[in-house]
């Protein structure tokens, strides 16, 4: 397993929280905190931008992907809205967790929580090589089958 160092600051709104740590040895992401001065409720169907206090300098060949915690989505129905997020290795801001309520009762997030996960890992660039029709692309097993279609048929 290999590391990258990133520099991050903390913002004045999030200066005594703890920097995001890996949970155990093995995890691939770690936590992100709410940096909230006052509580946030969110109801049934409503959606909220939650600040984490962090802003982060990715190295360029880099992505971090802000994802659900999957016993925030199971017990409350608390999901991160456009999973995964992307923060590009560009950004300077702060980052900040779109969270949604899926749930049947309202949520209450307080300062210090955690709302979501974060992980780093590297990209991958793409060069297209456009070819004239659909016919020229290389065969496979699978064809134009669409959504659903690996699990209807034997293949």
């Amino acid at each position: 397993m290999s590391a990258v160092s990133v520099p991050v600051a903390r913002l004045a709104h999030g200066a005594d929280l703890p920097l995001p740590e890996y949970a155990t040895a093995d995890s691939a992401g770690f936590d992100l905190l709410a940096a909230l001065d006052d509580p946030v409720s969110i109801g049934p169907g409503e959606r909220c931008l939650v600040p984490t206090g962090l802003a982060l300098a990715l190295p360029v060949g880099y992505e971090a992907q802000v994802r659900p915690r999957s016993g925030l989505a199971l017990r409350h129905g608390i999901t991160v809205l456009n999973s995964p997020g992307t923060i590009d290795a560009d950004y300077r801001g702060e980052v900040k967790v779109i969270l949604a309520n899926l749930g049947k009762e309202s949520f209450t997030i307080t300062r210090g929580m955690r709302i979501a996960q974060m992980v780093v890992s590297g990209i991958t660039r793409t060069v297209w090589h456009e070819v004239a029709s659909d016919a020229d692309l290389p065969a496979s097993r699978r064809g134009a089958g669409g959504f659903g279609s690996t699990g209807t048929k034997g293949m």
